[in-house]
């Protein structure tokens, strides 16, 4: 009454995406288009950045010599400084964090859909990602660096 079990080979294919967001031609063009866009803001918080440094040493040099008032007054001023400081290197931060995601949903939407593409064509069952291990022989992400290099 039981049907003889059939053997079946399940085909499987593992890739790193960690490479493909690090070496496609793609991910290269976003970081240097990141690169662009933020290299203004980036000098902004760093010249920002000098500026503390230089009235909080001015400050500890001066203050010795200064009444208490001048002292308070200066004080303020640092204090006030470093308080648009940090708020401009987390908005930096943050700004920087999501355009980063932005580019690697898109290079992640467009490995996805050669990946697919892969597997129906060479007949995977399953490909899978951020493995402990995985044997070079089952390795794509060669394959699809190269597809995904073609299209840029």
């Amino acid at each position: 009454m039981l049907a003889p079990a059939q053997a079946q080979s399940s085909r499987i294919a593992w890739l790193s995406p960690e490479r493909i967001y690090n070496e496609s031609k793609l991910a290269m063009l976003a970081t240097k288009k990141l690169q662009e866009e933020f290299s203004k803001r980036e000098q902004a918080v760093k010249d920002l950045a000098q500026r503390l440094k230089d009235a909080s040493d001015k400050l500890e040099k001066d203050l010795p010599s200064l009444n208490e008032l001048d002292r308070g007054k200066r004080q303020r001023e640092v204090v006030e400084l470093d308080k648009e400081f940090q708020r401009r290197q987390r908005e930096f931060r943050e700004d920087v964090n999501q355009r980063s995601n932005e580019e690697r949903a898109a290079i992640a939407e467009r490995a996805t859909r050669i990946i697919k593409k892969l597997a129906e064509t060479e007949g995977y069952d399953i490909v899978l990602q951020d493995a402990v291990w995985a044997s070079p022989r089952i390795d794509i992400t060669k394959k699809v660096l190269d597809e995904l290099d073609k299209d840029k």
